[in-house]
């Protein structure tokens, strides 16, 4: 009668099982192939997960060709990622109103180069602007000097009320008012007399000379859409004033 062996029928002369032939495999040629990389290309290797080494060993490439590929990867991931963070800056600098929107890449930059024209014409009218109230400003100065002037000389004739205005833009006016502190007529009120005309003030100042003359500058903004007359609203401001006296 034959002797059954206790062995195992499926074992190597070391004594442990082959359960999983792939595994060793796997083993073996990341062991063969450290040998002839780099500490570098080791670390890389490292952080490679089985499934796509065992791709590449299965494409039959080359140490070199492996890192070239893993390379190659993190690099493109690196690109795109700082691609996205800058169309990200750039969807930033669009007005608020588009923030709610979700827009893809294509539609940002078609976006932007939309915007780009209409701040250059925007920053253009705010500069035509500047330098207009600038040079009314200006003026005013020089009107006020040249009053003091001909004052000194004697020339009681100059009228204690000098009124001009004139229109910025197709909605709004500029007032000057040149007058005497003894008029009665307070700014408040004259302001609330144009307010009536259906005018909205923006911005004012007002400075004084040692002169006792008084200097305003009323920046209004005409509502809806209401015609102003320059010379009637003129008038009716010296009317106000003269009744005031």
């Amino acid at each position: 009668m034959l002797a059954i062996s206790s062995s195992p029928l499926f074992s190597d002369h070391f004594g442990w099982l082959l359960e999983d032939p792939i595994s060793h495999q796997f083993i073996n040629t990341a062991a063969e192939t450290s040998d002839n990389l780099s500490s570098s290309q080791t670390r890389l290797l490292q952080h490679c997960d089985s499934n796509k080494f065992d791709q590449i060993i299965n494409n039959g490439d080359q140490p070199d060709q492996m890192v070239k590929k893993l390379n190659h990867n993190a690099s493109e991931r690196d690109r795109r990622k700082k691609i996205n963070t800058l169309y990200s800056s750039l969807r930033s600098l669009l007005p608020a109103s588009d923030h709610t929107k979700k827009l893809s890449i294509p539609s940002t930059i078609s976006r932007v180069l939309k915007y780009i024209p209409e701040l250059q014409i925007e920053v253009e009218r705010l500069i035509e602007k500047k330098e207009e109230l600038t040079s009314r400003t200006i003026s005013n100065k020089e009107n006020s000097a040249d009053f003091n002037k001909q004052k000194r000389r004697g020339g009681n004739e100059i009228s204690s009320l000098v009124i001009s205005a004139s229109e910025v833009g197709d909605k709004e006016v500029v007032i000057q008012i040149s007058t005497l502190k003894i008029n009665k007529c307070s700014f408040g009120e004259a302001v609330s007399e144009l307010e009536d005309e259906g005018l909205s003030l923006l911005n004012s100042s007002c400075f004084e000379t040692f002169e006792d003359r008084v200097f305003y500058t009323l920046h209004f903004q005409v509502q809806g859409t209401m015609v102003v007359e320059l010379d009637t609203l003129r008038d009716k401001l010296s009317s106000y004033f003269e009744e005031d006296k």
